[in-house]
């Protein structure tokens, strides 16, 4: 059994100084986007062993922010950043988690970008929570974090359609939860 936890950067800056896509920060609600889904995870086990971040700015603090959320409930998991996750399309994502095999983590979890990173869940959602699946559906929000299991040994047979939704959940999400 494999666990796969996509989550998508945190809200960012409309445009970066530099003036840079990549370069593009986090504004103050995407840090406590950030951290707010970084400590639902600290609370939420199992963790990630191996964390694949794409190298953008608001990517990295999007990771960083939710680790420090997450720190003394969580083992320290091999953080690695990829450039080749900046602007993939779901293809070129599987590579990626597929290329995991290498490090052989059960449970891996990728910081990357939209439309990229919704696609991929809406490709790899085979089964699962009905409820998230209808969520996810609709969007993969800033912060928003998408874990499947998949039934195999090798992240090498991660296939779309053959992922199980274990649950779907972001800042709003958990924002509405806790009112009700």
């Amino acid at each position: 059994m494999r666990r796969l936890m996509l989550l998508r950067h945190a809200k960012t800056e409309n445009d970066a100084p530099s003036g840079r896509d990549q370069d593009r920060r986090l504004d103050d609600r995407g840090r406590t986007d950030a951290a707010e889904i970084g400590g639902w995870i600290g609370r939420h086990p199992p963790f990630p062993d191996l964390v694949l971040v794409s190298p953008a700015i608001r990517a990295h603090q999007t990771w960083e922010i939710a680790w420090e959320s997450m720190k003394g409930a969580v083992p320290n998991p091999q953080v690695e950043f990829l450039p080749e996750l900046y602007g993939a399309d779901p293809a070129q994502l599987l590579q990626a988690i597929h290329a995991a095999s290498t490090a052989d983590p059960q449970r891996l979890m990728v910081v990357g970008h939209n439309p990229g990173m919704h696609e991929l869940a809406l490709a790899l959602a085979g089964s699962g929570d009905a409820q998230g699946r209808k969520a996810l559906a609709d969007n993969l929000p800033t912060s928003g974090l998408a874990v499947f299991n998949f039934a195999v040994e090798d992240w090498g047979d991660v296939a779309f359609r053959r992922g199980q939704l274990i649950l779907f959940v972001s800042p709003k999400l958990l924002q509405e939860s806790s009112r009700d």
